[in-house]
């Protein structure tokens, strides 16, 4: 089992005393409320995921170690939180981990899949594979 995958099963586990779907979502807003925000000038268009509804902002830095730190940011509270979710999988991660993990699968096993609108899933679906665009020029 890779870290990602126990990070996975530690959010799966986080999630699974959670009750309904009310209380998912607010855990999901308050895991966003924890991210560091980013500077004004790190909101430019470069860093910027297309495919959103809302405003997102992805920031990739690659370590001395070959990992890829993630820091992100949005204008939406529950984009936040997921982002918040992404960072935690993601975040540290050598390409190739991040390249083989299937993020699909892993929002079905968190519950989030079902539970997000389709233009929240579409925006998920934009900021992974940002990331694993970012996973593979980095492992190029």
């Amino acid at each position: 089992m890779s870290v990602i995958d126990d990070t996975l099963q530690d959010l799966t586990d986080e999630f699974d005393v959670l009750g309904d779907w009310e209380e998912r979502y607010r855990y999901v807003i308050d895991l966003g409320r924890e991210l560091a925000p980013l500077s004004e000038a790190e909101r430019n268009d470069a860093n910027k995921v297309r495919g959103c509804a809302s405003q997102v902002w992805l920031v990739t830095e690659p370590q001395a170690d070959g990992g890829l730190q993630f820091r992100g940011d949005s204008d939406a509270h529950i984009v936040r939180g997921l982002i918040a979710v992404l960072l935690r999988l993601y975040s540290g991660r050598g390409p190739r981990e991040i390249l083989a993990f299937d993020a699909k699968a892993a929002f079905d096993k968190l519950g989030l899949a079902g539970a997000l609108s389709a233009q929240r899933s579409n925006g998920l679906a934009s900021m992974v594979t940002r990331i694993r665009r970012d996973a593979e020029f980095a492992a190029a």
